[in-house]
């Protein structure tokens, strides 16, 4: 059973940085991408950025050039977030999906606020 774990989140200036991290258990297979979502209370949840097994990346327009998905080859997962702004607060989410199912962590939270 593949389990994602996000740490990283916290409180951070606008205009600051943070990177979150997402660890990806219980071996997974057959992986067609992994992405980083984000939820604000009672809203849906947004795709920020994903990339595919074979490395194509996809970012949503809002973070475009300020964001940056990457994963190395032990299943670590990471968005590094560059000159953040107060509409970044939000809950970030873990994703992989795979050819079965998708998976999804508990999600960790990114305040901007000065």
């Amino acid at each position: 059973q593949v389990q994602l774990v996000e740490s990283g989140g916290g409180l951070v200036p606008p205009g600051g940085t943070l990177t979150l991290s997402c660890a990806a258990s219980g071996r997974p297979s057959s992986v067609v991408h992994m992405a980083w979502y984000r939820q604000a209370p009672e809203k849906q949840r947004d795709l920020v950025a994903s990339m595919t097994t074979g490395g194509a990346t996809y970012y949503a327009d809002s973070v475009k050039g300020r964001f940056t998905i990457s994963k190395d080859d032990t299943w670590m997962l990471y968005l590094q977030m560059n000159s953040l702004k107060p509409e970044d607060t939000d809950d970030y989410y873990c994703h992989l999906y795979n050819v079965e199912r998708p998976y999804w962590g508990q999600g960790t939270q990114v305040t901007v606020s000065s």
